[in-house]
């Protein structure tokens, strides 16, 4: 009796996935929003059933993408239906918020490393190239179209624009990693109340407030800047690479630790709710409150400013 209610449930969850992926494909407004939903399937079997009939199921709907859809289907469906999978496992086992997020968005990277991979051996694709080669015709296109209306176009400003591209190419991997978490955390937040209405037990996120991250990160932040003055390698370098990649994923949890601070204080001193939200938004469109911002975050992880602020509450 167990097992036919499982069957008939997985069957059901199969059939809304396969609504789900059609809709992705091949309705592009709505599909970027329904793209969001394709992990619940799996992330709703996942909290109920255990992890061998979580596999079977995950197969099944890849199975089913090739039919529906195309071999484009195929990463679509391992890339949600893994992830979900993951997620569903870690809310069963009754795991936290926060290990359930990581473990998610990592294998959510994974994915997306093995097909990018994959593009570039198999069908000789390769994504980054491709983008980045778009950007620099963009330019060149742009650059034209002012010399034919007579303008002549400032050269400090294309160079800058092409130090941007260039150092675009360079960060993709910190993007994917970027990527990965921020898709992962939209994952769950639309997942997740879906979980609450049928029953199933769904951890919550701590107040954003209460985010501290481990102190050893600034010491990675320190030795990657200490590295990068020392070593000073050239572009186009291994450690050109590595060394702008770490420091720029370790400069944005600084900015996550410093926004942390911000709902923190404005807690704490009663702020309107609209201070943070503010902020957040200034801290992405202007330069310098990003900079600031990223300050109070290394200071707060270096001298734990939240506690001597509450001492002084």
């Amino acid at each position: 009796m167990k097992n036919t209610y499982k069957l008939t449930e997985g069957a059901i969850l199969l059939a809304i996935f396969a609504v789900l992926l059609l809709i992705t494909f091949y309705i592009p407004g709505l599909g970027l929003v329904v793209n969001l939903f394709l992990s619940l399937p799996f992330l709703f079997f996942g909290a109920k059933y255990d992890g061998k009939s979580t596999a079977v199921f995950t197969l099944a709907a890849v199975l089913l993408s090739m039919i529906l859809g195309s071999l484009l289907a195929i990463p679509l469906a391992l890339a949600y239906g893994t992830t979900g999978a993951v997620i569903g496992y870690m809310v069963r086992k009754g795991k936290s918020r926060f290990v359930a997020y990581i473990a998610g968005s990592l294998v959510f990277l994974l994915n997306l490393v093995a097909q990018y991979a994959l593009s570039v051996v198999l069908f000789k694709i390769n994504i980054i190239e491709e983008l980045m080669e778009a950007f620099r015709v963009s330019t060149d296109q742009a650059i034209k179209m002012l010399e034919q209306m007579g303008q002549t176009p400032d050269e400090k400003l294309i160079k800058q624009f092409e130090s941007m591209i260039d150092m675009m190419e360079v960060l993709m991997p910190s993007m994917f990693v970027m990527a990965s978490f921020l898709i992962v955390f939209l994952l769950q937040l639309v997942s997740f109340p879906f979980l609450k209405r049928f029953g199933i037990k769904v951890p919550s996120w701590p107040p954003f407030r209460e985010l501290n991250l481990p102190k050893s990160i600034l010491w990675y932040y320190l030795i990657a800047m200490i590295a990068a003055l020392i070593m000073q390698p050239e572009k186009g370098t291994y450690w050109f690479w590595a060394i702008s990649n770490l420091t720029f994923i370790l400069q944005m949890l600084m900015v996550l630790q410093g926004l942390s601070l911000v709902f923190y204080v404005t807690h704490i001193k009663r702020y309107p709710k609209a201070v943070p939200i503010i902020v957040i938004i200034l801290t992405f469109l202007l330069p310098f409150v990003l900079y600031i911002v990223r300050i109070l975050g290394i200071i707060d992880l270096g001298f734990n400013l939240r506690k001597r602020l509450g001492e002084k509450k």
